[in-house]
């Protein structure tokens, strides 16, 4: 990527270039990534997950000991605060794109800084109510304006290695976060659980001030013989149409995003773009993952299976060391709108197999219905990282070089609605019905998945037919 001259504004967290001697191990510089705005980006989004990771590992303790929650309280609180969190990604994304990412980011954050802090003077539960649905838009919304200012400051063709990279330190704040958590929570005492949730709002404070720093400079243009992603040809007969526009960085009179930035500002493009809105819909299925991670495989180890307890901790670990370690590989030929695709389809079959092979530990002696949940973590796990990469690349794919907020506003909802509404379908379905139940929830993930190709196919049919208008 071509650097900037405002890169000597650089947040001061920021790498030396490796190579460069005399700063930093060799073992640790090899380990950078090359790009200097992917390391910056990099640090924020340290800062940002180790102060969430705090947070998380506290949150249900303080909301019911420290502000005297009862579980359906909070349950009541979380699900409004959730679907807060889903308008607001579609009207946040459409800011990023009139006052730009960076500036709506700065924002949104700083609020969220704001809003976390404010937990600790709740005192009744409306307030609590009030304060989680503001906290969950702004949280959901600083997600959208990220994706864009993700678009903003990174070129076209090394958009998902980067987030895959971001998506790695994710897990290792967090698993940071988690451990300092850990800490708070042997030591349980009111002043230590009001001292995580401020020491998560300063970690806010801390990301906007970086996010300020941080240079938004144009994406240096790909080579025009570059294959375009989508593989549709273009008015010429060779292939390299509305992806390499998508890549270049300027405007195709035929590409429906441009039409829709043009023609469209009195609305959301992307809630007028079919394939699109089928896409986001179809990675929003293959999100329940998470929900099936975090609630269904827990609940199913508990109540239905023999394993150890401790299985639902080694769960997360498995999966935590997997994303770690294979994410980055997994992105590797999704600038192609058909592998992609592909990568998406792999994954819900995967994600189908996980399903079946966490059924069969039902009835299974302790040790070996362990080992059978901890297989089935290991197949969701690749799932989850092939799904990603699909769908990131798609997400920025389909919306070539224009309305990133907006398109990235919509997506970022469908992910918020498999947020919100997965952990209540995957637990009916685990805990109400047992392996039956496995089976249905498998044969919709491996559906998704099989749909994206159809998909992805009607927005290369798209894009050919208002190419030849």
């Amino acid at each position: 990527m071509t650097t900037s001259p405002a890169e000597s504004s650089a947040p001061s967290f920021a790498m030396p270039e490796p190579g460069r001697s005399g700063r930093l191990p060799e073992a640790l510089r090899r380990r950078l990534h090359p790009d200097p705005t992917v390391r910056r980006l990099a640090g924020i989004t340290l800062v940002n997950t180790v102060g969430n990771g705090l947070s998380l590992s506290v949150a249900v303790l303080f909301f019911t000991r420290v502000l005297g929650l009862s579980a359906a309280q909070l349950g009541f609180g979380m699900t409004a605060a959730g679907l807060c969190g889903v308008v607001a990604s579609v009207p946040a994304g459409r800011a990023a794109d009139r006052w730009g990412a960076r500036r709506v980011l700065v924002a949104l954050v700083s609020a969220e800084a704001v809003g976390t802090a404010g937990y600790v003077f709740v005192h009744s539960y409306p307030a609590f109510v009030l304060l989680a649905c503001a906290v969950s838009a702004v949280d959901r919304g600083s997600s959208a304006a990220r994706n864009a200012l993700y678009a903003e400051v990174l070129p076209a063709d090394r958009r998902v290695a980067g987030r895959a990279h971001l998506r790695v330190v994710t897990n290792i704040g967090i698993c940071l976060g988690t451990g300092l958590g850990a800490i708070a929570l042997q030591l349980d005492t009111r002043a230590v659980y009001l001292s995580a949730i401020l020491a998560d709002a300063v970690s806010y404070v801390a990301v906007a001030f970086l996010l300020h720093r941080l240079p938004v400079a144009v994406a240096a243009p790909v080579a025009a013989e570059s294959r375009d992603r989508a593989g549709t040809p273009d008015a010429s007969g060779t292939e390299g149409g509305s992806g390499a526009a998508a890549r270049s960085g300027t405007a195709n009179p035929s590409d429906p995003v441009d039409k829709g930035v043009k023609q469209g500002r009195r609305g959301n493009p992307a809630l007028r773009d079919g394939p699109f809105l089928a896409v986001t819909a179809l990675c929003s299925v293959l999100g329940l993952q998470f929900a099936v991670l975090e609630v269904g495989v827990p609940l199913w180890i508990v109540q239905q299976t023999d394993a150890p307890r401790i299985t639902v901790a080694g769960s997360l670990v498995v999966n935590t060391l997997m994303v770690i370690a294979l994410q980055v590989r997994a992105t590797r030929g999704t600038d192609q709108r058909t592998t992609a695709a592909r990568a998406c389809r792999r994954a819900g079959l995967l994600l189908a197999a996980s399903c079946l092979v966490l059924a069969l530990a039902h009835g299974l002696p302790g040790i070996l219905a362990a080992v059978v949940v901890l297989a089935g973590i290991a197949l969701q796990s690749l799932a989850e990282v092939m799904g990603q990469a699909g769908g990131w690349a798609l997400s920025y794919d389909l919306a070539g070089e224009r309305g990133h907020g907006a398109y990235q506003g919509v997506f970022n909802a469908g992910t918020a609605a498999a947020l919100m509404a997965g952990p209540a379908l995957v637990s009916t379905a685990v805990i109400g019905f047992g392996p039956a139940g496995w089976a249905v929830l498998g044969a919709v993930l491996a559906a998704a998945g099989l749909a994206m190709g159809p998909a992805v196919r009607w927005a290369g049919r798209r894009d050919a037919r208002l190419s030849a208008a």
